[in-house]
């Protein structure tokens, strides 16, 4: 194989030469001046280090987007386990304690028809919308119940070092794993003095912003390059009453 390589590397080597010497040779014979050739050919040796910057550069630029096309597919490979395992339910589950939370379900009602404005226009909502969390009705044990069980699973996400070319996602992995940790320490929920629940309201506006939004981005993926998994993940979208896997 090596013997292989070293003969068509020597094979390109003598080609690339001929076909130099056969244009030199034309020119030659066209022009018939040696000095004129000569002087052609010290001036493509002095362009010669500007040629190797240029290509350089170029080459470089390709295969550093072709790195980072390589990085961000692996990295929605990770996000999406993310939602299978916690982050669909998760949101679901955090979608009760967002006070008003049927207007902002409308805005997140993903179907085929939307385009990239949609999406971009989704984002901007969350973005900007005034959501507000009460968590002091809302069943709390549950969720800590539910999040304690995914710690393995978040702390394995945190080891990826994929993840630090995702800003945003990372934000998300360290909000969750935070919030894991506040209803871990609590024993109890009742009886929380205000400064607590309002803490702990904080805790998970954060975890509801950076998941929102992250969810929104992962469909519009899911849309432009897996589309069987776009259909499925439309049906059972979070941010709808009553998701239903099956294909009407």
């Amino acid at each position: 194989m090596l013997r292989k390589l070293i003969l068509n590397k020597k094979l390109m080597v003598s080609t690339l030469f001929s076909v130099s010497l056969f244009f030199y040779s034309l020119d030659y014979l066209l022009l018939g001046s040696a000095k004129e050739l000569a002087i052609w050919f010290l001036g493509n040796i002095a362009f010669l280090p500007i040629y190797v910057i240029i290509v350089t550069l170029m080459i470089e630029r390709v295969l550093k987007e072709r790195e980072r096309h390589a990085i961000m597919r692996k990295l929605n490979m990770v996000i999406g386990v993310f939602f299978s395992e916690i982050g669909n339910r998760l949101l679901r589950e955090l979608s009760v304690y967002v006070s008003g939370c049927d207007e902002l379900k409308r805005h997140l009602r993903v179907d085929g028809s939307w385009k990239e404005r949609d999406y971009n226009a989704a984002v901007e909502y969350l973005q900007k919308c005034p959501i507000t969390i009460e968590s002091s009705h809302c069943e709390k044990v549950i969720l800590k119940k539910f999040m304690i069980e995914k710690r393995g699973f978040l702390v394995s996400l945190l080891e990826n070092q994929n993840l630090l070319e995702h800003e945003e996602f990372t934000d998300l992995l360290w909000s969750v794993f935070h919030l894991v940790e506040e209803l871990e320490a609590r024993d109890s929920f009742d009886n929380m003095p205000q400064s607590d629940i309002d803490h702990i309201n904080g805790d998970i506006k954060r975890v509801f912003g950076y998941l929102s939004r992250e969810w929104v981005r992962y469909m519009e993926h899911l849309k432009t390059d897996y589309p069987y998994l776009f259909s499925l993940a439309v049906r059972l979208n979070p941010m709808i009453d009553s998701p239903d896997p099956v294909v009407y």
